[in-house]
C-alpha cells in the first residue's frame, strides 16, 4: 500500500508540474488515468525533476543528476511519446517538458506505433477537456488576449479595397513559400473522434502540416512523415475546396504548423460553436459581411460555417422576393474565409478589415512568455530549477507579484507589453540562454 501512495504522490507532483506551463492542467481523476496511461514511473520521475525551461542535455543531467547514458534514453523515448518537444537550436538539442495543450493530446493523438491503447486515451482526453469543466474553467480562455492558434484567411476571400491590409503572415501559401522543410502527420481531433465512434466527415486522418523546426520535430521522432513543398501546397489547395478552417500558429514569424479543420471534430472549433469559447481560435484580421443588395438567401454560407456563426434571418419587409438574408455573429466569426468560398453565385460575402486589429505575437518565445504571463506560470521560466530552495522561493514570491489581477493587467497592456518583452528577452540572452525565436 505504501508502494501505491508513493506512486500516486509522483504522479500528483509530475501533473503539478505539467498544471505549471503554458495550459493550465487541473487535477481530476480523469486526469490521473491519463498520466498513468502515457508515462511509466520512470518518465514521471524524470520529468518532475528536468527544469520547466528549454534545456540541454548538460543542465537536465546537471539538475537531474541521473547518468547520462540512462537519460539520454529516457528523453528519446519521451519524444517519441510527444511528452517531451526536442528542439534544434543553433546546432544544439533542447528538451522542453509538453504542455497539455498543443503537446501531450496532439502528439499522443498524432501517433502511429506503439502499445498505446488509442481507444481509452481518446476517451480520457475528451472525459478531461469536454466533459468536466475543470480544464475549461482552470484556463480562463474568455480573458485571453494571447490564443494558442489563429484562422488564416482563404486567399482571395478578402474584398479587394481591404485586400492590400492582409499581410504576408496571414497568407498560406507565402508561408509555405518561407519555409524549407515540411511535415504531414495525423489530425489528433480527427482521430481522436474516430476512436471515439464520432467522426462524421470522410476527411483524410492525415491533414496536420508542419514547418521547419516543428516538421523536424515530428519526422524525427515518427509523429509525421516528410514532404515537399509542392506537396504541401496541394494539401492546402485541398483544404481549400473542402472549406476546411486553416488555422496557424498564434505567431507571426516562423510558424511550426497549421491545420485544416472541420467544424465536426476540431476540439477547438467545438469549443467555440458547442460550448460557446470565443477565445480558443483567435480570429485573423478580417470578418464576414454580407452584402445586403446581392444576398439571394440561398444559405449556403450558413451550412458551410463550421461555427454556427451565419444565421438565416427573416427579411422583414412583405414586398421581398428574398425571405431570408445571412447575419454574422460578429463576437463568433472568426474571419477564416469558408463562408465566402461557399457563396460563389452572387459574391454578396466577402472578409473586410476588422477595426481592431487581434494580438499575434512576434515568435513563440513572445507566445510563450505571454502565455505563461496570463496563467500565472511566467516565474516558473524565470526560476526553473525544481531542486533548488533559492528558485523555490523566488517562484512564490515572483508568482504571487504577477498574479495580482493590476499587474497581470498592466503588463498584457498595449503600452507596457513591448517593454517587458525585450526587457525579458534582455534578461536572457544576458543569462546565454538558448530559445527559438531570439
Amino acid at each position: 500500500m505504501g508502494h501505491l501512495v508513493g506512486k500516486e504522490a509522483l504522479y500528483r507532483e509530475l501533473g503539478k508540474k505539467i498544471d505549471g506551463l503554458t495550459v493550465k492542467a487541473p487535477w481530476t481523476e480523469t486526469f490521473y488515468a491519463i498520466l498513468k496511461e502515457l508515462y511509466t514511473v520512470e518518465e514521471a520521475d524524470l520529468i518532475v525533476r528536468m527544469p520547466y525551461r528549454l534545456s540541454n542535455l548538460k543542465r537536465i543531467q546537471k539538475i537531474t543528476k541521473i547518468e547520462e547514458n540512462k537519460l539520454r534514453k529516457l528523453l528519446d523515448g519521451l519524444c517519441a511519446k510527444g511528452l517531451l518537444m526536442d528542439i534544434e537550436v543553433k546546432g544544439e538539442y533542447l528538451y522542453m517538458v509538453s504542455p497539455m495543450v498543443i503537446g501531450i493530446f496532439e502528439f499522443t493523438m498524432m501517433r502511429t506505433g506503439g502499445n498505446l491503447n488509442f481507444k481509452e486515451c481518446a476517451k480520457l482526453f475528451h472525459e478531461y477537456m469536454f466533459v468536466d469543466t475543470s480544464f475549461i474553467a482552470a484556463n480562463g480562455i474568455e480573458g485571453d488576449k494571447v490564443s494558442i492558434l489563429r484562422a488564416l484567411p482563404h486567399e482571395g476571400t478578402v474584398a479587394e479595397e481591404d485586400f492590400v491590409e492582409v499581410l504576408d503572415f496571414e497568407k498560406a501559401s507565402r508561408l509555405v513559400e518561407e519555409a524549407s522543410r515540411f511535415g504531414i502527420g495525423l489530425c489528433s481531433c480527427r482521430h481522436e473522434k474516430h476512436h471515439l465512434d464520432e467522426k462524421k466527415c470522410d476527411f483524410p486522418l492525415e491533414s496536420c502540416a508542419s514547418f521547419d523546426i516543428g516538421a523536424d520535430f515530428l519526422i524525427r521522432n515518427n509523429l509525421a512523415r516528410k514532404i515537399s513543398k509542392t506537396e504541401m501546397l496541394e494539401h492546402l489547395a485541398r483544404s481549400r475546396e473542402s472549406g476546411l478552417v486553416l488555422s496557424a500558429d498564434n505567431v507571426k514569424k516562423n510558424i511550426t504548423a497549421i491545420c485544416s479543420c472541420c467544424g465536426c471534430c476540431c476540439n477547438v472549433l467545438l469549443g467555440i460553436s458547442t460550448f460557446g469559447i470565443n477565445g480558443l481560435l483567435v480570429t485573423s484580421n478580417f470578418i464576414a459581411q454580407p452584402d445586403i443588395a446581392l444576398c439571394n438567401g440561398c444559405g449556403k454560407c450558413a451550412k458551410a460555417c463550421p461555427i454556427n456563426a451565419i444565421e438565416m434571418s427573416p427579411v422583414d419587409d412583405p414586398g421581398s422576393k428574398i425571405k431570408k438574408r445571412a447575419n454574422v455573429d460578429t463576437e463568433s466569426c472568426v474571419g477564416c474565409g469558408v463562408c465566402v468560398l461557399k457563396c460563389d453565385k452572387t459574391k454578396a460575402l466577402k472578409l473586410i478589415k476588422r477595426e481592431q486589429r487581434v494580438l499575434h505575437p512576434e515568435n513563440v518565445f513572445e507566445k510563450l512568455i505571454l502565455q505563461c504571463l496570463e496563467k500565472g506560470t511566467l516565474q516558473n521560466q524565470l526560476f526553473d530549477k525544481p531542486d533548488s530552495l533559492t528558485h523555490s522561493a523566488m517562484r512564490n514570491i515572483m508568482g504571487g507579484f504577477l498574479r495580482l489581477p493590476s499587474v497581470k493587467k498592466a503588463l498584457m497592456s498595449d503600452v507596457l507589453r513591448s517593454t517587458f518583452l525585450k526587457s525579458i528577452t534582455v534578461g536572457v540572452k544576458l543569462q546565454g540562454i538558448k530559445a527559438p525565436g531570439i
